[in-house]
């Protein structure tokens, strides 16, 4: 697979030069231009291939969501900003991931990992020759226990520590629930509730004030009402 051509829009200089080095890090990525607003993104596109871009969705004159909008044709997107309350509408445009200032290489990864699944997808069966689903490890006790995305069912939150519940046995390892939303890759993990974050894959059924997942019941909390339904509305109809 050849390198992806990288945009940076961002307006933000410590922001982008994050994200530049970033890339250069990375095998398989290739930082094509960094642009401050979407005027100049959109001469680099008219002129230059770009795989994918990182967008920030603050930007002058008008907004990341916006140019995602108007552009003519797709291309992997994936969101930058120090806000959360984007994130329907980032689910609602397809973008590849969410990413959260200040961004950690790792987190950095996972999304990037997501683009270069996708592309892998579109090659000859034989070419891919590992698992692509996102691994994570787990402190419990005195080991690491690994966790694979597509197993966790739900995450429920527990004060400083969060059990997640998977098709095998439950994990419980100290974190935050916030924390572990961050790490989670891509669009189908969503929090319904201060206490719980769900994996939209393992919806059983639902209802206007709780979701299912299997033979669980899980409440959708009142501040997160509005958001839940716009997303379950969204994925129902995929």
């Amino acid at each position: 697979m050849r390198d992806l051509n990288c945009l940076i829009v961002e307006d933000e200089h410590l922001a982008a030069n994050v994200i530049e080095d970033y890339i250069r890090q990375v095998p398989g990525l290739r930082l094509e231009a960094s642009c401050t607003d979407v005027i100049s993104a959109n001469a680099v596109l008219q002129k230059t291939h770009v795989d994918l871009i990182f967008l920030d969705i603050n930007l002058p004159g008008i907004s990341g969501l916006d140019f995602i909008r108007s552009l003519n044709r797709r291309y992997d997107v994936i969101l930058t900003t120090a806000y959360h309350q984007y994130a329907v509408e980032g689910f609602d445009l397809a973008v590849v991931d969410y990413l959260l200032k200040p961004i950690e290489f790792s987190r950095f990864m996972k999304a990037v990992n997501r683009v270069f699944d996708k592309k892998k997808e579109g090659l000859p069966q034989t070419e891919i020759k590992e698992d692509t689903t996102a691994i994570h490890f787990f402190n419990t006790g005195r080991k690491q226990v690994k966790v694979a995305e597509d197993d966790i069912l739900y995450i429920e939150s527990l004060k400083d520590y969060i059990r997640i519940h998977t098709n095998k046995k439950p994990v419980v390892t100290k974190f935050q629930i916030g924390q572990i939303q961050e790490m989670l890759t891509g669009s189908r993990f969503l929090r319904i509730h201060k206490s719980f974050i769900i994996n939209l894959d393992k919806i059983s059924a639902f209802n206007a004030s709780e979701i299912e997942i299997g033979d669980i019941s899980l409440p959708i909390g009142r501040t997160y009402k509005e958001m839940v339904d716009q997303v379950l509305v969204r994925f129902t109809n995929r």
